[in-house]
């Protein structure tokens, strides 16, 4: 599907069906480099199963030719307004790393457009290593190596993919290779300088479910705690021996943990 959000165009994947305003929406935002494809599983589910789905490719990644954004407030701003384009007025907002500070930071300041968030590996804060920042500030390949190094779990670098000859760290390499020259700073720089999250989340008043990866190298699980502390209403899941690529490398348990927070609107 394709928006215009604040003058500029914008992309949604929509699970292969049409948008239904008859019908409850859910919305997908992706990680630092990412698209909306490492929301693959999980999207076309749900649209499958009673629900819009808006699988979107943040500003200056995949299918959105504007230029990237590095402020987790105006993501979220700009998510809001794909809203407003499409009238919804409630969501269920689904995020993963970057995504999910903009899903908190939305669901905080506008409260009564959300109906329920799913944050994956989230962190408050997210700090990034200045290795890593100066890297992709660069544009120099070793920060997708970085990146590609710390986001999968030791089993999961050496294969484990339940789909045979699927290879998750090539793929996810090639993703990142696709990022325009510059997303990867600013995305970085988005979580790196937010500094809102607590609040945020202290003003969430609907239902959380956080996921977390017990192996996440680019978010630890302790780095959610004082995050999911501040949250009223919370469901925490913790994959086992999985990283921050949660998606890629337990893509049935992140689909099981959502199926299982969102029923499907008919049940």
């Amino acid at each position: 599907m394709r928006l215009t959000i604040a003058g500029r165009g914008a992309y949604a994947y929509t699970g292969s069906r049409s948008f239904d305003p008859a019908l409850p929406t859910m919305a997908f935002m992706h990680g630092a480099a990412h698209d909306h494809g490492v929301w693959s599983l999980q999207s076309r589910y749900f649209a499958h199963h009673g629900w819009n789905v808006l699988a979107f490719d943040l500003p200056g990644h995949g299918r959105d030719v504007s230029a990237a954004i590095d402020s987790v407030h105006a993501v979220a701003d700009w998510l809001i307004g794909a809203l407003d384009e499409l009238r919804v007025q409630s969501a269920v907002l689904i995020g993963h790393s970057l995504g999910a500070l903009a899903a908190l930071d939305a669901a905080g300041r506008h409260r009564e457009r959300v109906a329920k968030l799913g944050l994956f590996g989230p962190a408050v804060p997210m700090r990034v290593a200045d290795v890593l920042l100066d890297a992709a500030k660069r544009d120099d390949h070793v920060a997708f190596e970085l990146i590609n190094g710390w986001s999968f779990a030791a089993r999961d670098q050496l294969g484990g993919n339940p789909m045979p000859g699927v290879w998750m760290t090539g793929n996810s390499m090639r993703l990142m290779e696709r990022s325009r020259p510059g997303a990867l700073y600013a995305d970085l720089m988005a979580c790196h300088t937010y500094a809102d999250g607590l609040s945020a989340a202290a003003n969430v008043p609907c239902p959380v479910l956080v996921v977390l990866g017990q192996r996440d190298q680019m978010a630890p699980p302790k780095s959610a705690a004082a995050l999911i502390a501040a949250l009223a209403d919370k469901r925490v899941v913790t994959i086992p021996d999985c990283g921050h690529s949660l998606m890629v490398e337990a893509p049935d348990a992140v689909l099981d943990a959502l199926r299982a927070f969102v029923p499907n609107p008919s049940t």
